[in-house]
């Protein structure tokens, strides 16, 4: 039986960038509920926003149980490939099914029952573009945009990517009030990966996706960013795609290690960032039992130690 907490009181919840790891975002709020706390604002960059966004418009559950029936073919068959220059994925095609599933619904960010933030970047005017109002959807749009990868969001003048470029961890755009405790997620958290217990399932797509990767290989001269973990020798050449993430994951834990000097969480939760790569959406359950396992084992020792 879960341990419980003696009150439930509330969170100002901060969820930190880093791609399909943010599905560890899903198992930290559904461990946070299961305890008797109460979310009652949440702030995030990235795939935090999308999650938090989704969390603060009651749609959480649905996308958790669209994703989760996702195999690495649904995967790929979502990305959007365009052959533009400011990136190679257009991002429109999975908005455009979570549009048509409703899980983000046509509202203002002013209008959702929880204080929502979402931190983008406006590279043109090299500063934080962070969304306390306005559509709801745009906000998760522009703060997912990662760099080279996703193209921008062009707005009145400003070119918006990703908002783990200077905030991966938003601790200072949470609306935080006093007695709410400060819980931040941090996905890019150099630390080892410990797998939750899960059976093994047998997909039936992998050689399907080997002649994909063959031919990605084949027209592009590296390594496809959609490669399995086990099919990757040791003694591979990084390519462009690992090049970059690799090299952004640095950054974000920079970032994210000097935001946490200056704004201090009373919870942190330190997810793994060798948990998963950007694209490994197909391995939700797993994802999600991790998220729910770190915050369960956090918990723990915060609970014991007031």
């Amino acid at each position: 039986m879960k341990q419980r907490t003696k009150h439930s009181p509330s969170i100002a919840l901060v969820l930190s960038s880093g791609g399909a790891r943010g599905l560890a975002h899903i198992g930290v709020i559904h461990e946070l509920i299961d305890r008797g706390y109460k979310i009652r604002a949440i702030a995030g960059s990235s795939m935090g926003a999308l999650v938090g966004g989704l969390y603060a418009v009651g749609k959480l559950e649905e996308y958790e149980q669209w994703i989760m029936g996702f195999d690495k073919l649904d995967i790929l068959r979502m990305i959007d490939f365009t052959l533009s220059d400011e990136g190679f994925i257009k991002g429109e095609r999975v908005f455009e099914q979570m549009r048509k599933l409703e899980m983000i619904p046509d509202i203002r960010i002013e209008e959702l029952p929880l204080p929502f933030t979402a931190v983008a970047v406006d590279i043109l005017r090299n500063k934080e573009r962070v969304f306390t109002s306005g559509s709801l959807l745009h906000a998760i749009r522009a703060s997912i945009a990662i760099p080279l990868v996703f193209t921008p969001v062009h707005e009145e003048g400003g070119i918006l990517v990703d908002g783990g470029v200077l905030s991966p961890l938003p601790l200072d755009y949470v609306e935080r009030k006093p007695g709410d405790l400060l819980v931040a997620v941090d996905l890019n958290a150099p630390i080892p990966y410990s797998p939750p217990s899960l059976p093994k399932e047998h997909s039936s797509t992998n050689q399907r996706f080997r002649a994909l990767f063959k031919k990605w290989d084949e027209m592009f001269g590296h390594r496809s960013p959609f490669r399995l973990k086990e099919e990757v020798s040791n003694d591979e050449k990084i390519g462009y795609f690992d090049l970059i993430m690799r090299s952004v994951q640095l950054m974000q834990h920079r970032l994210t290690t000097y935001a946490l000097t200056r704004t201090p969480p009373d919870v942190l939760i330190q997810i793994s960032k060798d948990c998963a790569t950007v694209f490994e959406f197909y391995r939700a359950k797993e994802l999600i039992e991790y998220g729910r396992a770190v915050c369960s084992e956090v918990l723990n020792q915060f609970e014991a130690s007031h």
